[in-house]
């Protein structure tokens, strides 16, 4: 491919362009008065613009053959468009581990094509500076009227250059780099706009005439008066994690999802949250005083870029107060077992990390201090803890393995179990104690295993306990033993190993990944369906919590009642009460959804997909009232028109659909489709009075329609004083103070607008939600940030009555309700 720009280059002549680069005769240095120099750059702009042209050509030409070749290789894995860029999916997972150190993990994707197409929220430095496109398209013709700000600015490389993450095995996005100097934006006062620069593309914005004369550029805006506080976390992590369900003694049921960690008074209906993670949480363990908590997280990026090594924080879950950090700088990408002594007061910690070797470390928590350290496998392990009554003895397990770990004299010593007669599980899946001290595991062969105290043979077999893999065990105060898979069956076995009885949990909510005692005779159980359950060994299961499992990226507010629908890629659309915290009901499609919006009246709610088929349901019965198909790509916006009679579908296919909508949103005609677009649709919003649309797309145009004929407006004054209804865009007058310094224009995925236009929410690729004031017209406006999500924020909107928002979480499946403060 650099042949081939070799090949381009030696046919046009670029010498003269570099040496008017190069030329500081025309700088502010040079004797020449100030509109002399103006007139001298001006021709000098002219002459190159043929140039600059034929490189142009010549450029779009290699970006083009590269755009091609890049999507040939990432065809075989590419699934449909997906937050991550294209190439993404053909990289390792994790970076290579050099030395002990960790290389961050870079991005890539395609080039926009200068004049073709804009390119799917694809975006790659390392095409930006093979092919000087993005330098070349900021060379332009100087206006006079034009005043650039003179704001000071940090340098935009470093704001966001380092937002890859050390080989996190976690879900936050944030694998790109923004390397190219951002342009401060210009106001032109003659014609009431400001021009901002976003990946060095312009893009212009029309400001209401009566703003024109106050405007200034350089004035700085204010931060909200509101803030917002954390109320409820909907979700639970039980896809991929194991004993991180808990009951505490002040009534509390413990568990974590994405990088809050939920305390959940199930009796009175209250949630508390300990935030002191940066990323993604994947283990937890409960010290025997019932109070002290330790959580382990992924690597992770904090807010200004730099890299945060994975750890694990002490906490108190009365205060919810960080006692300890433990191992920053020493454990790598991950941790995945944590377990507090149970013998000498609960003062070691064991701790295995996700590195190559899977580190098993033994530490005196209350003085950071690390006793022993030992590599554990290179194979994964599932699960660790310490003999309830010796404090220098480990048990860990895992694929094709189970340890027996001493602690002398500063070293682990590794007795390995042995199977013997047995056949070898491939996977041993978790373990626990007997009163007696034996230790009983569960493998993937469905057995479970007795090991005599002290030593490491078989001392009790029971065959085939479960049809297949033993994801839990859990030994009651009573000394019952209680075992649950992935065969959804609950087995209690009495001192003996005999068989009390068994349960079945119901399909929905998927095989049983956790076993936790409960109050009295309860139990308590977490899914890999992402459900939290309580009930008894005689059934009668309830979920106290659950959650999506997969992408999610569809939310829409309900338009008087407290109610709002979330929807993603595991194909469930899910209707929830804010104010009791209650699922509603949830519905299963065929099609992964992407993203919905509510009629104005409330009764029904659209519903688009990943593939271009949109349905509408009965927002009372779930009922389905019509399905449709435009396109075949991903329908990123769903929106009604403010009086109920059209529909506006943004499609990746970069058309608008409109429908003329009847009965209430129960009856749909096709109008035609707005066409003008060159990049796929992010965002849309209407009028108040319903005549208008706005839309922004991939490549951060800005373009507004008449819907009822799918007409384009390109006449600014016809448009620069409609009153919008809602402010979804994120490109806009109102809204271009939300954009970060250095921002490649993808980072934020999503704004909305309070119902009483004092406030603007947005959800960004760095896991963090922000609070402006609107509007937000000023550059680098100041903002509240907030932390929680460990993935891309991909939807976040006002509820009903501006009391509350709602936030959701892309690859960490996570629902966030903040109350305004």
């Amino acid at each position: 491919m650099e042949d081939g720009f070799s090949s381009y280059s030696s046919l046009y002549d670029t010498s003269s362009l570099l040496q008017f680069c190069n030329d500081d005769s025309a700088s502010a240095a040079s004797s020449m008065e100030v509109t002399d120099r103006v007139a001298s750059l001006e021709q000098r702009v002219q002459l190159q613009e043929d140039e600059i042209q034929l490189l142009k050509s010549a450029l779009a030409d290699v970006v083009r053959r590269l755009n091609v070749s890049e999507e040939q290789q990432a065809m075989g894995s590419r699934r449909g468009p997906t937050k991550a860029r294209p190439m993404i999916a053909t990289l390792p997972l994790r970076p290579t581990v050099n030395n002990g150190t960790i290389l961050p993990k870079k991005g890539s994707g395609t080039l926009p094509s200068p004049s073709g197409p804009g390119s799917r929220k694809d975006t790659s430095t390392a095409a930006s500076k093979r092919f000087l496109y993005l330098p070349l398209s900021t060379v332009r013709r100087a206006n006079s009227n034009e005043h650039m700000g003179t704001l000071t600015r940090k340098d935009s490389g470093d704001s966001k250059g380092n937002r890859t993450r050390a080989g996190s095995t976690g879900s936050n996005s944030s694998g790109k780099r923004s390397d190219s100097k951002q342009r401060d934006p210009v106001f032109n006062a003659e014609e009431g706009y400001v021009k901002m620069y976003l990946k060095g593309r312009p893009v212009t914005m029309h400001m209401p005439k009566e703003q024109v004369d106050s405007y200034c550029l350089e004035a700085r805006a204010d931060l909200p008066g509101n803030k917002l506080k954390l109320d409820w976390v909907y979700g639970y992590r039980g896809r991929d994690c194991r004993s991180n369900l808990y009951l505490l003694p002040t009534g509390e049921t413990v568990y974590f999802i994405a990088s809050v960690v939920v305390l959940f008074n199930v009796d009175e209906q209250l949630q508390r949250h300990y935030t002191g993670h940066t990323d993604d949480i994947k283990c937890l363990a409960v010290h025997p005083d019932k109070i002290t908590i330790a959580t382990g997280q992924v690597a992770g990026t904090s807010s200004d870029g730099k890299q945060l090594a994975p750890h694990v924080r002490v906490w108190d879950s009365v205060s919810l107060n960080t006692l300890h950090v433990l191992g920053a700088g020493f454990f790598d990408r991950a941790l995945v077992c944590l377990a507090f002594s149970k013998s000498n007061g609960g003062n070691t910690l064991c701790v295995v990390d996700d590195s190559n070797d899977h580190v098993l470390s033994v530490w005196e928590w209350q003085r950071e201090d690390r006793l022993a350290e030992v590599k554990c496998s290179n194979e994964s392990v599932f699960a660790a803890d310490f003999h309830p009554t010796d404090s220098n003895i480990v048990v860990t397990c895992g694929k094709s393995h189970l340890y027996f770990w001493h602690l002398e004299k500063g070293m682990l010593v590794k007795k390995q179990g042995l199977f013997e007669k047995q056949e070898k599980p491939k996977f041993v899946l978790c373990v626990t104690f007997a009163e007696n001290g034996d230790a009983i595991t569960g493998d993937s062969s469905g057995n479970i295993l007795v090991w005599g105290k002290g030593t490491n043979r078989i001392s009790h077999v029971i065959q085939a306990a479960h049809e297949g893999s033993i994801f839990a065990l859990c030994m009651l105060r009573n000394g019952t033993l209680v075992s649950g898979g992935k065969d959804r069956r609950l087995i209690s076995w009495d001192g003996s190993y005999r068989q009390i009885q068994t349960v079945e949990v119901p399909e929905l909510f998927g095989p049983i990944r956790t076993i936790a005692e409960g109050r009295g005779e309860t139990v308590l159980i977490g899914t890999t369906k992402h459900f939290v359950l309580q009930g008894s060994l005689d059934g009668d299961f309830m979920p106290i919590t659950q959650g999506h499992t997969d992408e999610l990226w569809g939310l829409a507010v309900h338009p008087w009642k407290p109610q709002f629908v979330t929807c993603g890629y595991d194909r469930q659309v899910c209707l929830w009460d804010s104010s009791s915290h209650q699922l509603i009901w949830t519905k299963s499609m065929e099609d992964a959804a992407q993203s919905a919006g509510f009629h104005p009246s409330g009764a029904v709610v659209a519903i688009g997909t990943q593939n271009g088929r949109w349905l509408v349901l009965d927002s009372e019965s779930k009922d389905l009232v019509t399905v449709h198909t435009d396109g075949n790509e991903q329908l990123s916006a769903m929106h009604y028109g403010p009086d109920g009679n059209f529909l506006g579908i943004g499609s990746h296919d970069n058309y608008i659909y409109i429908y003329a909508v009847a009965e209430n949103g129960r009856k749909y005609s096709r109008v035609g489709k707005c066409s003008g677009h060159s990049s796929f649709i992010t965002h849309l919003d209407w009028s108040v009075d319903s005549q208008y649309l706005v839309s922004n797309s991939g490549d951060y145009e800005i373009l507004y329609w008449i819907p009822s004929v799918c007409k384009q407006v390109v006449s600014v004054e016809s448009t620069r004083d409609i009153e919008w209804a809602t402010h979804t865009c994120t490109l806009g007058f109102q809204v271009f103070g939300l954009w970060p310094d250095g921002s490649d224009g993808t980072d934020v995925n999503a704004a909305c607008r309070s119902g009483d236009k004092s406030l603007l929410v947005t959800g960004d690729d760095f896991g963090k939600v922000h609070l402006f004031s609107y509007p937000c017209s000023q550059f680098r406006a100041p903002s509240h940030v907030y932390g929680g999500h460990s993935s891309h924020v991909t939807n976040v909107t006002f509820l009903h009555g501006d009391g509350c928002l709602v936030s959701t979480g892309g690859k960490d499946m996570s629902v966030m309700q903040w109350r305004i403060v």
